[in-house]
């Protein structure tokens, strides 16, 4: 009988080195005449820990991490094929702490499975949630989607029953269901992450969208900075579609659904959803003028949902499970679960799957561990390069979107960059105006404009050069970008630098060196 070694497949485990170990594993029990079934699984999430490496008992799963290749002929030595000690043993894999905390719902199968396999997929659980999909008319998808209370992952926290209801509502023609995995926000890898462990779930709650609204193509808009995830989600849809869940007769029940992966090319921008609607045309990434809104007019002049990555990946559990069972993860206006993704200047960075209500103390000291650098932690940046900056006189704040909005803030796609007390919070003001002059589509003013300028204001402050008259044009030039964008690149760009003003105005006036 072959003994079950995990290694994980995902990128950051890659790239600390689990491609080596897995290699080297495989030598190992070769020359020592074992055999050993190795499975490329996901990551964890637990980054201080890769590569992790799992073995099957029959008590569980044991971990072993981190692991380098010279730890390997040590390990056999040890017996860890039996679950026996060494000083990388961190037991059973579910006991560890940072593990075990967890309320994974959409993460539940990441870094347990093989990502490609159809049968591993189904035997812990998966495509139940398609099945009863089948069972229902398409009015009692959406409405158990929206009962649920499931918003938009990706940022605008749009309610997706609403937009799936709107895509319904129009007369029978083609409709389309686009996911945007454009993930480009800095700290975020949760999309990577459950693409490369889990890319069915994501295949799943696509097909389940199309039965919903009647569309019988999607598009999975991904980036191509993400090889990785491209091939998982290739071998996916292929043994998917060899397995009867996609294709002209889903399982037989006369339903058609077709998926495709398109390629980005590395436009921020097209994380906006019309920019990506006009990518996947073949056009220029470039922001639409709304309405009509893609729901009514979108990919090809069709009807069209477009959802994030995390949002669809939600719904297999939702349709599963059912609405109520996910509804009673969260609070207020926000429910079911957040994968938070921390990341920056932090002990333990990583992915962090729990119900909305957790406060970013919680995440950034109970799970991070503080800072790297061993230093205070002066702020936060939650939602990407175009989040606010939190102080640390508000980690007391509860991560949910209601929370967040009252401090002005967001939670865009769940990333929480952390810096400590080096950092210099005028230049990271500066920094968001030059990433928006850079990924700006030029389609308006405010954005095009206003980012170029407020770049040379913040020159002229850091020089100190009239620097109270050019934080006032600062101001208002934030002002203009915030009310007069057409997205949410200009439009939130102000979000870091007033939030950087607000609470750390001694940082605007430095006495030049």
């Amino acid at each position: 009988m072959n003994i079950k070694v995990y290694v994980p497949r995902d990128a950051t485990a890659l790239s600390l080195g689990a491609g080596r170990v897995a290699a080297a594993i495989d030598r190992e029990a070769q020359r020592r005449g074992l055999r050993v079934q190795l499975i490329r699984n996901g990551s964890r999430g637990l980054f201080w820990l890769e590569p992790l490496i799992e073995v099957a008992t029959a008590e569980g799963r044991h971990a072993y991490g981190p692991v380098t290749v010279q730890d390997v002929p040590g390990l056999f030595d040890a017996g860890f094929l039996d679950g026996k000690a060494h000083p990388l043993h961190l037991g059973l894999t579910e006991e560890i702490k940072e593990l075990k905390s967890q309320q994974r719902l959409t993460f539940a199968r990441v870094g347990i499975i093989d990502p490609v396999s159809v049968d591993d997929y189904v035997a812990h659980g998966g495509y139940a949630g398609l099945k009863r999909a089948l069972t229902l008319s398409p009015g009692e998808i959406v409405d158990a989607v929206t009962q649920s209370g499931l918003r938009g992952r990706g940022g605008a926290a749009f309610p997706t029953g609403i937009k799936w209801k709107t895509v319904l509502d129009q007369p029978p023609q083609q409709k389309y269901v686009t996911c945007n995995a454009d993930e480009g926000d800095s700290g975020t890898f949760a999309d990577r992450m459950l693409m490369e462990g889990d890319p069915l779930m994501l295949i799943e709650g696509m097909t389940i969208a199309g039965i919903a609204v009647g569309a019988t193509q999607g598009y999975i808009y991904l980036r191509a900075e993400y090889p990785h995830a491209h091939r998982a989600l290739i071998e996916a849809i292929a043994a998917a579609r060899a397995s009867g869940y996609l294709g002209s007769n889903i399982l037989g029940s006369g339903k058609q659904f077709e998926l495709d992966v398109r390629l980005g090319a590395g436009a921020y921008i097209c994380g906006e959803e019309t920019s990506m609607l006009e990518s996947l045309e073949g056009k220029r990434g470039e922001v639409r003028v709304r309405p009509p809104l893609p729901a009514i007019k979108g990919l090809f002049g069709r009807p069209t949902i477009v959802n994030n990555v995390i949002s669809l990946a939600s719904v297999p559990v939702i349709l599963a499970k059912g609405a109520d069972f996910y509804k009673d993860f969260g609070t207020g206006k926000s429910r079911g679960t957040i994968p938070l993704q921390l990341a920056g200047n932090v002990k333990h960075g990583g992915l962090f799957e729990r119900a909305f209500g957790l406060t970013l103390r919680e995440l950034i000291y109970d799970y991070g561990v503080g800072s790297a650098s061993g230093r205070e932690i002066r702020a936060v940046q939650v939602g990407g390069p175009l989040g606010a900056y939190i102080p640390a006189s508000q980690f007391d704040t509860a991560i949910d979107y209601e929370a967040l909005s009252a401090i002005g803030a967001l939670l865009g796609h769940g990333g929480v960059v952390v810096f400590d007390d080096t950092v210099d919070m005028a230049g990271m003001a500066r920094y968001a105006m030059e990433f928006c002059a850079k990924e700006s589509c030029g389609k308006c003013t405010p954005c095009r404009i206003g980012s170029t300028r407020g770049v040379e204001l913040m020159d002229r402050v850091l020089a100190n050069v009239d620097r109270e008259r050019n934080l006032q044009l600062v101001e208002e030039l934030c002002d203009t970008m915030l009310h007069g964008s057409l997205c949410g690149l200009g439009g939130m760009t102000p979000f870091p630098v007033q939030s950087a003003l607000k609470y750390f105005p001694e940082d605007f006036r430095k006495t030049v060196q």
